[in-house]
């Protein structure tokens, strides 16, 4: 099963599923940056369709929250504690 994202504008909300890889994070990062040069200093990451991961997949998005810190807004992995890595 692939990923798939659905963004919110608005409100600066991206919800995620299917199985999350490094290229599916590489998707997620560009749209979290591309939310944050749109203005939104949040971004939140709902994570609850994701249904597989594999560990390079999670770091990816553990980086990305990292380096939103680091610049001063903030990325929020919600639903984070519910994917499970997996082995790549």
């Amino acid at each position: 099963m692939m990923m798939s994202e659905t963004v919110d504008l608005r409100t600066g909300l991206i919800r995620a599923s299917g199985h999350l890889t490094a290229q599916g994070a590489d998707l997620l990062r560009g749209t979290a940056d591309s939310l944050r040069e749109g203005g939104h200093r949040r971004v939140v990451l709902d994570l609850a369709g994701i249904r597989e991961a594999d560990d390079a997949g999670v770091a990816e998005l553990h980086s990305l929250r990292d380096r939103f810190a680091a610049d001063g807004a903030e990325l929020v992995l919600r639903h984070a504690t519910q994917v499970t890595a997996e082995p790549v």
